[in-house]
């Protein structure tokens, strides 16, 4: 048997990279994938690779950052499956520039989308995991949360903050057999990643023990195993995948 045959997720940010990927190995394992992107291609484009591949998909197009429209959102998916075994909040955005250089606009686009939107989202899903007494949190966080990075302070707070909320959503909901953690990836092959000029490529190598990035396979691989069998009494934890950059 699939390692998650007749389970329902939820993966935000499933329109591209790492959330594809989840939503994609998810389904290889037998899941059925609520597939949530901020626009409706994205969605409806993996929705439909997870049909493909011989699942159920629903594809929902949202800004996670809206409190009032997740909201919605939730209420019409649990309508349409009643219930949700596994959250992955994977939504997430960067807007790069110097602490001195940075906006309000490019501080707040950042830390609404990949903080305050995994608080809308969990915050939605909370009650009918509860009522289940059974589910699965997976926060995708990132090294960046665990060390910092130059020219990154909005992204690495926000990922920091999502490490935080990780644990303290394991306190509160452990009792009702709701597990609560993160994956923090090192710098993975994504759309995010190509716009690294080959001199930053070839120094980030060199930060890395095992000499090559990630694939959005290796964070998916990662996701698996906390939603699946393997995962019963893993919570309150991060999951860092990146190579041995910051062992």
């Amino acid at each position: 048997m699939s390692l998650l045959t007749g389970k329902i997720a939820v993966v935000t940010g499933a329109g591209r990279g790492i959330g594809r990927g989840i939503a994609l190995r998810f389904a290889a394992e037998g899941a059925d994938v609520v597939c949530v992107s901020r626009t409706v291609e994205n969605s409806e484009r993996v929705a439909a690779e997870v049909r493909m591949a011989g699942r159920q998909a629903w594809a929902h197009a949202v800004d996670v950052g809206d409190g009032a429209a997740v909201g919605v959102m939730a209420e019409k998916i649990l309508s349409e499956v009643q219930r949700v075994d596994v959250l992955v909040n994977n939504a997430g955005v960067t807007r790069d520039g110097l602490l001195m250089r940075m906006s309000e606009a490019d501080w707040d686009t950042v830390v609404n989308t990949n903080l305050r939107g995994a608080f809308h989202v969990t915050r939605s899903f909370t009650r009918s995991m509860l009522k289940q007494r059974a589910g699965r949190i997976i926060n995708i966080a990132s090294v960046v949360g665990l060390m910092g990075n130059a020219g990154q302070c909005n992204y690495a707070a926000s990922k920091a903050g999502l490490i935080g909320f990780t644990k303290s959503v394991a306190r509160e909901l452990a009792s009702r057999g709701i597990t609560s953690n993160a994956i923090a990836p090192g710098f993975v092959t994504t759309d995010m990643t190509s716009a690294l000029t080959e001199e930053m490529r070839a120094n980030l190598l060199k930060q890395i023990p095992l000499n090559a990035f990630g694939e959005a396979e290796d964070i998916a691989q990662a996701a698996l195993y906390l939603a699946g069998p393997g995962g019963r009494y893993v919570t309150g934890q991060v999951l860092v995948v990146d190579g041995g950059m910051v062992m």
